[in-house]
């Protein structure tokens, strides 16, 4: 229990003698430790100044992409969607298939690469301004102020007894969280399911299991992450928090509180001569704790926790002026520009992470450019393996699967090299093949035995248009034959 301890004495021996000393009272500050502490309720005052016009501006942008892009429609169909029982997955005018996965591996290095380089060059403004848990916490965070108002009307209302007008105010943030979670479930779901297609179902009840399930998730996912945890989950799930110091150093840039010119800290009157009185810019209002949307003190220097959101710097800039200082008491920084050393931007793991994203990022578009609109996989037939016709020649049979990259349909056939004499037969001997789809199609290859030797040999197949697209694709097969020829 809290509270203290009974006295005891405490014992010295001294030599031969034994001296008994006055009863002390230690006092325990709470024997009931517990391993988890709840997390206090975090409430960001409103500020206004260029960084959170930044933000704003930011979470219009990229909610806007999310929630439209699906309802755009392109060339006949939807702008971006990820078709799965199709296998292929439509952005804008490029088709990818699954024989594609090249460029995502491409994209997330590259995605992995800028991460890197820009938390080295300006720390955190991928949490602060571009994070989905950043924007949607801050969609959150406003509907959160329309329906319970401003930052004290909210701690008060949190505070108080549940009367009519509370429930109402509640209710009406619940309402607009859940609604606005189903849709941003429902949106996740449009880029895999076509988003009208979607919408008629839900509308007529005949949405299927897994579009439900998964719509339904998603949205409790971000109902939990955007309107419950919030900055716990940068605080405490985000596995970046703890890495991004592995990508710092004295030249990143990041948000700092001037403490030489700020302390030591004390309220005053605007006009006064604080320095007079030993007293430094920070007046001490706690403004920049009261805007931060994880309740940390910027002023206690950088901590892990910190979002570079730049809501500290609006506000104290705006103190700052209301007080006739100058500003930038809290500023974008380095701890070089802070210890009065050059801030070098240009330095080795900048130049190499600019480097390799760069590079990366130029082979990506320049394979984009150069990718082939058609493809071919050659398959041979099991059983048999191969025949000896009527006069003398093998025959193999094969699958040929011809795929048609293009949006616009073609027509291809097919010629075979490798061995002499060889010929080919299909049917039909010309293959039409819509946009974006697949055809496979029968193929026998045949040639003379004594042109092979041993039990097989590599063979190839020469997919060409026949419609002057001028296009050709290369893929290698197996002819097999008769073992010990």
């Amino acid at each position: 229990m809290a509270g203290e301890r009974e006295p005891f004495n405490l014992m010295m021996q001294d030599g031969n003698a034994a001296r008994k000393l006055k009863k002390i009272p230690v006092k325990v500050e709470n024997s009931d430790n517990s391993l988890y502490a709840a997390h206090p309720k975090t409430y960001p005052r409103e500020v206004k100044g260029r960084f959170q016009t930044l933000r704003t501006l930011a979470v219009y942008a990229l909610l806007g992409l999310y929630y439209v892009l699906p309802w755009i429609p392109w060339d006949g169909r939807q702008s971006v969607l990820f078709d799965l029982p199709a296998r292929k997955f439509y952005v804008f005018g490029l088709v990818f298939w699954p024989q594609d996965f090249f460029y995502l591996a491409l994209l997330l290095i590259m995605a992995a690469l800028a991460l890197f380089f820009f938390t080295a060059l300006a720390g955190r403004m991928w949490c602060g301004y571009a994070c989905p848990q950043t924007v949607w916490t801050e969609v959150f965070i406003w509907m959160e102020k329309w329906t319970e108002g401003d930052r004290a009307k909210r701690m008060k209302l949190d505070a108080g007894p549940w009367t009519r007008e509370k429930i109402l105010r509640k209710s009406a943030k619940q309402v607009l969280w859940v609604s606005f979670s189903l849709w941003t479930g429902f949106t996740f779901v449009g880029y895999f399911t076509p988003i009208h297609v979607l919408a008629n179902e839900i509308v007529t009840f005949s949405v299927g299991p897994w579009e439900a399930f998964w719509g339904l998730f998603y949205g409790f996912a971000t109902y939990g992450n955007a309107g419950f945890l919030r900055e716990q989950v940068c605080m405490y799930m985000c596995p970046y928090a703890r890495f991004q110091s592995a990508m710092f150093d004295r030249n990143t840039l990041i948000i700092a509180y001037d403490e030489k010119r700020g302390e030591s800290r004390g309220s005053r009157k605007r006009g006064d001569d604080y320095k007079a009185k030993g007293l430094g810019d920070c007046i001490d209002c706690t403004m920049c704790v009261q805007v931060c949307p994880v309740g940390i003190d910027i002023r206690n220097g950088l901590q892990y926790e910190c979002i570079a959101c730049g809501a500290c710097i609006d506000a104290c800039d705006q103190v700052m002026d209301k007080m006739e200082y100058p500003r930038g008491l809290i500023r974008y920084t380095t701890h070089n520009s802070m210890a009065g050393e050059k801030t070098r931007i240009l330095r080795p793991r900048i130049l190499i992470y600019g480097t390799l994203l760069l590079a990366i990022a130029t082979a990506a578009v320049v394979s984009l450019a150069n990718r082939q609109m058609l493809a071919m996989n050659v398959l041979h037939d099991r059983h048999p393996l191969y025949r000896v016709l009527d006069d003398g020649r093998l025959e193999n049979g094969y699958q040929l699967k011809i795929m048609n990259r293009d949006q616009v349909n073609h027509s291809y056939a097919v010629e075979v090299e490798g061995l002499p004499d060889m010929e080919i037969e299909m049917d039909p001997p010309e293959v039409s093949v819509p946009g974006g789809e697949v055809i496979t199609v029968s193929a026998r290859v045949t040639t003379y035995p004594e042109h092979l030797h041993g039990a097989g040999k590599d063979i190839y197949f020469i997919l060409r248009t026949t419609d002057g697209s001028d296009q050709i694709h290369k893929e290698k097969g197996r002819f097999l034959g008769p073992v010990g020829r």
